[in-house]
């Protein structure tokens, strides 16, 4: 089974809408951990239905090296993004894990992503998805 970590701050809503659509498409099939930089935004990731989650710097820091794939958006690699809650330590360890990274180019930090498509947060999920994780996969998606 995949272990794939959704990563979110703040008030968890990107990582709970990731987590929604990914389990709509893959159900049980992958194991879903919700890493939030505060507990607020684990609750929300939870309740979207990850698998288990855990909050703070030295879970995200400990828990990316050992995931098959991350997800989050783009500050999660941007030291004080997300109003400061992405810490060095963990944009370190979120840049340097050895799994594929999923990331989706929302940011309120001082970051312009050249030619990236401004589409609304669910339209780029749905894109991630189908143009990233299913071939990441290298099968259908089981769409429940």
């Amino acid at each position: 089974m995949k272990r794939i970590g959704v990563i979110d701050g703040q008030g968890g809503g990107i990582g709970s809408a990731v987590i929604k659509q990914l389990k709509d498409h893959l159900g049980e099939s992958a194991d879903i951990v919700a890493l939030g930089t505060n507990a607020i935004a684990t609750a929300q990731m939870l309740k979207a239905r990850a698998n288990r989650g855990a909050s703070g710097e030295n879970a995200i820091v400990q828990t990316v090296a050992r995931l098959d794939l991350i997800i989050g958006p783009i500050g999660i690699v941007l030291a004080n993004a997300m109003m400061g809650e992405v810490t060095a330590a963990m944009a370190a360890a979120v840049a340097a894990a050895p799994a594929p990274k999923l990331l989706i180019p929302l940011t309120q930090e001082n970051v312009v992503i050249v030619g990236a498509a401004a589409l609304p947060l669910p339209r780029m999920i749905e894109a991630m998805i189908e143009e990233h994780l299913v071939p990441w996969l290298g099968e259908a998606p089981l769409r429940v």
